[in-house]
């Protein structure tokens, strides 16, 4: 991948944290015990995209929060491990986020997030200068992904807001993942529309279009969608495109991360020449790729 053109650098705001994935053996027998396969593995849809991005051999960097503690060390070294620039603000009270992750057989996935510093990324912490430190000597643009965890907490919806607010004053593409229908139902769609009015590129489900009022609404706001769908691949739309991409049969093993993955392969391929086709179909690939296995980043 070294020796690649990683194309324009971007910069993932977003949650890092501990995933603890349970598969149960049997059906779940509540009030008592089941057995399960678990795993304890990175995660956080902020640091998966950005190490999707690194795999994919995109310049990236991630800005997030994490405790004063050893996970907070680990998964820093981890992400810097796997070529991303880890600038996270460690929080001196909150722990480092863990999200239980509970997978059927059919590898959908139920969370249990606790956010723990994440909850509190704040303006301050939206440090995109640091991220890309040589950005206009080098008379590059590079884009910002945010992941709307960050925008349905209140406590980090302020540095998230910065962000975005920040990236468009200095001339920088953008996209957010809306991640989850039901927090977007929580917050109801206007508000989160209002939030990312002026982004060029939002990264939904099917669940989350419908919880945002249809691609019509999305697309009326001057929004580019690129749109997954599970098994049925993928389509990004604007004005005058509409464009498909169908999905590689695979066995699914756990779904967890696997927009994130998406986002990733995407946007890897997208920061070289803008080829929305070939963003596409490398998004689809990448998000089946991490379907297929167990846990949301790269396997090496």
């Amino acid at each position: 991948m070294a020796d690649l053109d990683p194309g324009r650098p971007v910069v993932v705001v977003g949650d890092v944290g501990l995933d603890v994935i349970a598969a149960p053996r049997t059906p779940i027998a509540w009030h008592t015990d089941t057995p399960s396969h678990v795993s304890m593995v990175s995660g956080g849809a902020g640091g998966n995209t950005a190490a999707w991005l690194a795999d994919a051999g995109a310049e990236v960097a991630v800005l997030g929060r994490v405790g004063h503690d050893a996970a907070g060390v680990t998964l820093r070294a981890e992400l810097e491990a796997a070529g991303v620039r880890a600038v996270l603000a460690v929080d001196e009270q909150l722990p480092t986020c863990i999200v239980v992750c509970v997978v059927e057989p059919d590898g959908e996935r139920s969370m249990f997030p606790d956010r723990g510093a994440n909850s509190a990324f704040a303006p301050a912490d939206a440090r995109l200068d640091e991220a890309v430190p040589d950005w206009s000597a080098r008379g590059v643009i590079p884009h910002v992904h945010l992941s709307a965890y960050v925008l349905f907490d209140p406590g980090s919806r302020n540095g998230g807001l910065a962000a975005l607010a920040r990236a468009r004053e200095r001339g920088w593409t953008t996209s957010v993942d809306p991640q989850a229908a039901s927090l977007i139902t929580r917050v109801g769609p206007a508000s989160f529309l209002q939030w990312v009015e002026g982004v060029d590129l939002l990264l939904p489900n099917e669940s989350e279009v419908n919880a945002l009022g249809g691609l019509a609404v999305l697309l009326e706001r001057g929004h580019e969608v690129a749109v997954t769908y599970g098994a049925a691949g993928a389509r990004w739309l604007g004005a005058g495109i509409d464009l498909r991409v169908d999905a590689p049969q695979i066995r699914c093993v756990d779904t967890t991360g696997a927009g994130d993955a998406f986002d990733g392969g995407l946007l890897a391929r997208w920061v070289l020449d803008g080829d929305r086709l070939a963003a596409l179909t490398a998004g689809v690939a990448t998000g089946s790729r991490a379907a297929a296995q167990v846990g949301a980043r790269p396997c090496v």
